[in-house]
This record gives C-alpha cells, structure tokens and sequence, in this order.
C-alpha cells in the first residue's frame, strides 16, 4: 500500500487537504471508542498553516492527490502560542538527552502527526518520519515531542518503531504526558 505514497514538503495548497485529515482526527470530535485509534489535540488555523508552511516545517503524505498524514515541525517560537508548548518550554532547560541540553535553539518541536486510519499499521511512519528527519537535520539538531499518555497508537509508533526516547513526564489540564527526544543525525 505504502509503495505508491509520495511524500512532500508541503505547500499552500495542501492546506485544505490537512485541514480534513485534522478534522477527521482532533481529539474533541472524536468518541472515547473513536479515541482508541489515536488522535490529535492541536487544531491549526489557515493562518497558522500558512506560517508553518512558509517555514517549510510542515511534511505530507500523499496518497494520489489526497493527504493522507502529515508531521507538523516548528521552532518553539512558533508553537509558543499554545499554554502546552509554554509549558515544554519551561521545561527545557530541566531535560536531558545523551550528553545535550535542550534550549530553544538547539530543538524543535515535532507534531502533532497524523495518518488516517486506512493506511495506519502499513509501515507508512517510519519512511514518513524519515523524509521529515533529513529536511529538519540541518535546522536542528535535536527534537522533542510530548504524547499523552492515553493515546496508546502514538507512543508505540514513536517509542517501539522510531526508537524515540522517553526523558521525562509532566501533567497539564489534568492529562498526564510523556516527554520524548530524538536525535535528529540518528536515521530510523
């Protein structure tokens, strides 16, 4: 299935096709049934797509002309419009991750990601993930993400398959959360 999926940088006119596949998955248009298969907590504006998208840091799956994933990337200076992302910033300069510190410059945030549900469990997330590595390497060297902890399908793509790592946990809203690193010159 995977063999005829292109992956791309992506631009302004993929907007509307990720603004469906978000849709498809936000976490508050969900059921708890529905939550079991994963799903994304951070809902994107077209003026906040249009930004990231201009920085290059957003990547996209494409199934013929559809969208099928995508993989959000961002400088903090970015993601620090959400309280969440502050929050990670607070906490950066606590983590640590083989011999680095984070800071604001030296990391990125990763996510949110997402791969509708038919092409979920093909083997799509690591080759996905590693078009995202090779583009971001040069930007940064390191990345973070953070996955709640509840949302069982994103940590066993991101812990078992991707070989992220767990450096911390912290709560906020009242959900609990896993801090991961990557090392951004390590290929899948």
């Amino acid at each position: 299935m995977i063999e005829n999926i292109r992956f791309e940088i992506a631009t302004l006119n993929d907007i509307e096709g990720v603004l469906a596949l978000q849709e498809l998955y936000l976490v508050s248009n969900l059921s708890e049934e529905e939550k079991v298969g994963g799903f994304v907590t951070t809902p994107f504006t077209i003026a906040q797509l249009t930004e990231v998208i201009e920085c290059q840091n957003l990547f996209v799956a494409k199934d013929k002309t559809k969208i099928i994933a995508y993989i959000f990337t961002g400088s903090w200076d970015f993601f620090n419009q959400w309280p969440i992302f502050n929050h990670m910033i607070s906490l950066l300069p606590e983590l640590h991750f083989l011999d680095h510190k984070f800071n604001t410059d030296s990391s990125f945030q990763y996510g949110p990601v997402c791969i509708h549900k038919e092409y979920r469990g093909n083997g799509l997330i690591s080759p996905f993930f590693e078009f995202m590595r090779v583009n971001m390497k040069s930007k940064y060297p390191l990345s973070l993400t953070f996955i709640n902890k509840t949302n069982i399908p994103s940590r066993k793509a991101h812990i078992e398959k991707l070989k992220w790592e767990i450096i911390a946990d912290f709560q906020f809203n009242s959900n609990d959360y896993l801090i991961l690193a990557y090392d951004m010159n390590k290929s899948v």
